[in-house]
């Protein structure tokens, strides 16, 4: 059986906590704790009974049991790596041996509280964890943004934009790519502008850990760009 209930108002709340236990007491309790804290909060009786309908709303946090009938924790864990990627999770358990904490810290379990546990404790682990969730999304609001201005160069503004945010000048990028360096200004300035960044260190900073591919055209140039 699958108990489910989110708070209507869930998109005013301080986040969404799932909640995936056998013990319908510690379900009951976890949820008076946390809507009253002012989070949206699902309830689900097991592992198979969330991948029936696995439904997650973001910024969110998992509270999982380690040991339920049928898939346990830790092997629900390994399948959210396709389903809640970036979800953090928190392990609530009783009784669990050490191999199975050490599993599921390696899998990126965020805390491992052990029944019982006191509230503040919980509500501490589901503010730290949400804020993760939330700059998680943060990041990858980002991320989406930047790709969609890529999108908007040209080639030739795809070559010089990978060597200005490796500092080259404009003679320097005209010498290694051929052409002339009022050119490469002009080139600059459209990037610049389709990028919407008002300075180099902003193009720089937005562009850190994005991957883009630049069309081999120079010796010099590799298939895709990244700035660390």
């Amino acid at each position: 059986m699958t108990t489910s209930r989110i708070r209507a108002d869930h998109l005013q709340s301080l986040g969404h906590v799932i909640v995936i236990d056998d013990d319908a007491s510690v379900r009951r309790s976890l949820c008076t704790m946390l809507e009253r804290a002012g989070y949206a909060v699902s309830l689900y009786d097991s592992a198979d009974a969330f991948l029936s309908n696995p439904k997650v709303a973001s910024p969110a946090v998992i509270l999982l049991d380690m040991r339920m009938p049928g898939t346990t924790g830790v092997g629900l864990q390994s399948q959210l790596k396709t389903i809640a990627r970036n979800v953090p999770v928190v392990f609530v358990s009783g009784d669990s041996r050490p191999e199975e904490i050490i599993a599921a810290m390696k899998q990126g379990a965020v805390d491992f509280l052990l029944k019982p546990f006191t509230a503040q404790a919980m509500m501490d682990v589901i503010q730290r964890s949400m804020h993760m969730s939330y700059q998680a999304l943060v990041e990858a609001d980002k991320t989406l943004q930047v790709s969609e201005r890529l999108k908007r160069l040209t080639p030739r503004e795809l070559e010089v934009c990978h060597w200005m945010v490796r500092g080259y000048s404009n003679q320097q990028i005209a010498t290694l790519e051929g052409g002339a360096s009022a050119t490469i200004k002009l080139h600059r300035a459209r990037v610049m502008d389709k990028m919407n960044a008002d300075t180099l260190p902003e193009l720089i900073d937005m562009l850190v850990g994005i991957d883009f591919v630049v069309p081999r055209k120079s010796a010099f140039a590799n298939d895709a760009s990244r700035v660390e």
